[in-house]
Order: structure tokens, then C-alpha cells, then sequence
């Protein structure tokens, strides 16, 4: 069965997900998540995407990317960590075999409010997990550099970022802001599932526009029923 092409533009943001293979471990201690991240930055440098948010679980990763001028090289840039990663972890616990899923889970990203609910979501994750009880605990996320100004040369500020405030401390401040209250159920669970099926999170404005660009449905189709085309002239 041939695999659905990912939904994939080009200065737009994308969050996705990717999972140890069977869910396994696939960052055992520090020295594992250290290595992971100056490989990501590395290889967000040599194929041209901004990271803006990540978080490295025990067994999964999350990052919110957007690729500069090639809408592929998100997936050249996850090939490349996934090989050079899995061969050291293999190497250093003296095990065989795929550590990855073979494929990562992603959405494209639009408009503010969409993008820094991923921020959010992301840099979240460890609280949901029951990790830690604020997220300024937990090292391994973008959290102090995006919240606290802790310097990273991994990220790169999303220009939705630069509108929080005038300066970096009002930046900061109102980005710790966005974490006084927790996401709504419905907004993660949103989330999760249009990042599980690919397609699309944003307004339904946005959906529209970027059914016409890539000529295919962005949105889940209801059982049952076929989807109507988009518009000629989205609004």
C-alpha cells in the first residue's frame, strides 16, 4: 500500500512526533539527550529548518520546525539524526535493529494562537507525564531558552515569538504567561489527533488555503462520506 505524501509547505510550521520503535527507550540518561540535540542542531543547520520548540521524552521526541525554502528537507533533516543517532545508541548499549518508528507523525502549523498552543503542548509534556510539576524543571525541553532566555543555539524564535513583547523580557514574561493555565482537553486533543493523522492544525480559513497550495484535503473527512473539494477562492 503506497504511503500518503505528508502535508508539507515551505516557510510554514510543522510539529511532529517521533517514537521509539514498539514505544521503546530511546534516550536512556543525559548523555544520550545531549547527543540528540547537537546532532538535531547540526542537522537543522546543514538542511535549512528552524527549530523553535522540542522536548526529548524517554521514548518519543517532539519538535516544532519550519523549513526555510525546501518543504522536504523536515524529513532529510529527521533522516539524518535518525541514522547517525540510532547507530550510537546502538553502538553504546550493544544492541541491533531499528530504534525509530519508520515514520514520524506531523501537522502543519498555522496562524498565532495554533502555533503557540504547540509551543506549549510541547514544553508541557513532562508536566502531563507526571515528570515534574512545572516545566522549568525539566531540562530537557526548549522551555528555559523560550521562557527564561537560557541561551540555545538550537532554536531559532518563530516570528510570532518577536510580537509577545517589544523587548526579550517582555517576550518572556509573556511567554510564561501562556503557561499559567493549562491547555483546554479539547485543544490537545486536537492536537494529538491531526498530528497522529497528518493533516492540518489551524482555523478553518487556513485548512482551506492550504487544501488549494497543495491541491489535496487537509481536514479528516467524515466516515462514510466523500470530502468536498476546496474552494477555488479560499478566504
Amino acid at each position: 500500500m503506497t504511503r500518503r505524501a505528508r502535508l508539507l509547505l515551505p516557510g510554514i510550521p510543522l510539529h511532529l512526533v517521533q517514537r521509539g520503535n514498539n514505544r521503546s527507550v530511546c534516550f536512556a540518561d543525559a548523555d544520550d539527550c545531549l547527543a540528540y540535540l547537537e546532532l538535531l542542531e547540526s542537522a537543522s543547520h546543514a538542511c535549512a529548518v528552524d527549530v523553535h520548540a522540542y522536548v526529548l521524552m524517554t521514548n518519543h521526541v517532539h519538535l516544532l520546525a519550519t523549513p526555510r525554502v525546501d518543504p522536504q528537507a523536515i524529513s532529510a533533516m529527521m533522516k539524518r539524526i535518525g541514522q547517525s543517532y540510532a547507530q550510537r545508541f546502538n553502538r553504546r548499549y550493544r544492541r541491533t535493529g531499528t530504534l525509530f518508528e519508520g515514520r514520524f507523525r506531523s501537522c502543519l502549523v498555522g496562524e498565532a494562537r495554533y502555533l503557540l498552543a504547540c509551543h506549549v503542548y510541547i514544553e508541557l509534556n513532562p508536566v502531563r507525564a507526571g515528570m515534574v510539576n512545572h516545566p522549568g524543571e525539566y531540562r530537557w525541553s526548549s522551555y528555559a531558552a523560550n521562557a527564561q532566555g537560557a541561551p540555545d543555539p538550537l532554536l531559532t524564535p518563530h516570528p510570532v515569538i518577536a510580537d509577545l513583547g517589544p523587548s526579550p523580557v517582555a517576550r518572556h514574561t509573556a511567554y510564561r504567561e501562556l503557561f499559567r493555565h493549562h491547555l483546554a482537553s479539547g485543544l490537545v486533543d486536537e492536537i494529538r489527533q491531526v498530528t497522529h493523522s497528518g493533516l492540518v492544525l489551524g482555523t478553518e480559513r487556513f485548512q482551506r488555503q492550504a487544501a488549494e497550495l497543495l491541491g489535496r484535503r487537509t481536514i479528516r473527512g467524515t466516515p462514510g462520506r466523500k470530502p468536498k473539494p476546496p474552494p477555488d477562492n479560499p478566504i
